[in-house]
């Protein structure tokens, strides 16, 4: 099971020794905006400052796929994903892919 604190954007993990390199694993999500969300958000960049509308969506999205992801190196036996990246692509106008991704390994304890 993949311990939250054993989830890394570097090469390795301090104080830990990798035993096992299980693949990349990904977690994928696409979402769209709603037209009542493109309302409140339109709404909101007529004052300016931060689009909470918009904010909120993204951090979901994004949630959404790094729990995948988690997911799929629990089925693949890790207990810790290193590299560690997001990547978002637009598939269509309004319609984005987000992915995120890392190496899912065994690590021990040093």
């Amino acid at each position: 099971m993949v311990d939250n604190n054993l989830i890394t954007t570097a090469n390795n993990l301090e104080g830990y020794r990798i035993t096992k390199h299980l693949g990349v694993i990904r977690g994928i999500t696409v979402r769209s905006r709603s037209i009542f969300g493109n309302i409140a958000g339109g709404f909101q960049s007529l004052a300016g400052g931060k689009l909470s509308v918009y904010v909120n969506l993204c951090e979901k999205t994004r949630q959404e796929a790094y729990q995948l992801m988690i997911d799929h190196a629990n089925e693949a036996g890790a207990n810790a994903i290193i590299n560690m990246r997001y990547d978002a692509n637009e598939v269509m106008q309004g319609v984005t892919e987000v992915l995120a991704y890392g190496t899912a390994v065994v690590a021990e304890k040093i």
